[in-house]
């Protein structure tokens, strides 16, 4: 008889990043109201720089943006994005660095590989093909996440074993795709050929899926409803 199983997160439900967030914020650009855990937020330096609080946890008045890369670029090009600060931070004595949207997308990726990194020295990032695939048969893996450049071969596996453990054959339950490559996973988790890897538990997969809505909704990847983990009970 199988093990029980840490039931998969579904992030439509959000019960960590609900309770976490508390409330809305307002993108200063569109003016969509969404969660904080969904937006981008800019912070001011003493220095007057603006500059991106990946973690939402910097002091001070915050300036909340809610839209992909290019469109920000296009704000910046316009001036929009200055007007629209001035009257967020209520102050015109603003230095904007030229390279914002860049440094936006810089701290969004480190927000995530920090994350993962506390997840595997928490013991709760599960790494490897072979014990990926036998910790999501036995139901024991909350979600599973695929390099971007992960073999279309062994990531279906992995996936089938995912809905095997899940018990949810016949779905279209699967790993999601992150926007990172396997150099670059490598690299940050200081682990050779990191391709697949997995969150041992609904609590671990909530703590990632923050960064990692926030990462994907500022590239403006096509994903599934509020990615960031697979499915939950």
């Amino acid at each position: 008889m199988r093990n029980p199983r840490n039931e998969p997160l579904v992030e439509s439900d959000r019960p960590l990043s609900r309770e976490r967030e508390g409330s809305e914020r307002r993108c200063v650009l569109t003016g969509r109201v969404a969660g904080r855990d969904e937006l981008v937020r800019l912070a001011v330096s003493p220095d007057g720089d603006v500059l991106p609080d990946a973690l939402a946890k910097a002091p001070g008045r915050g300036a909340w943006i809610g839209v992909p890369r290019g469109e920000l670029d296009d704000a910046f090009a316009s001036g929009k994005l200055k007007a629209a600060l001035s009257r967020a931070f209520k102050t015109g004595a603003l230095v904007i660095p030229a390279d914002l949207p860049e440094r936006v997308e810089s701290a969004l990726l480190r927000a995530l590989l920090d994350r993962l990194g506390l997840e595997m020295r928490a013991g709760k990032l599960i790494l490897g093909s072979d014990r990926i695939a036998n910790e999501l048969r036995l139901g024991r893996a909350a979600a599973l996440y695929h390099a971007a450049d992960a073999g279309e071969d062994g990531s279906r596996k992995l996936d089938q074993a995912f809905r095997v453990g899940a018990d949810a054959e016949g779905t279209d339950l699967a790993g999601l795709r992150l926007p990172l490559d396997r150099a670059a996973l490598s690299v940050a988790l200081g682990r050779d050929n990191v391709v697949h890897l997995a969150l041992a538990d609904r609590a671990s997969a909530g703590r990632v899926a923050i960064p990692l809505r926030r990462l994907l909704n500022y590239l403006g990847t096509e994903r599934p409803p509020d990615a960031g983990a697979n499915r939950a009970a």
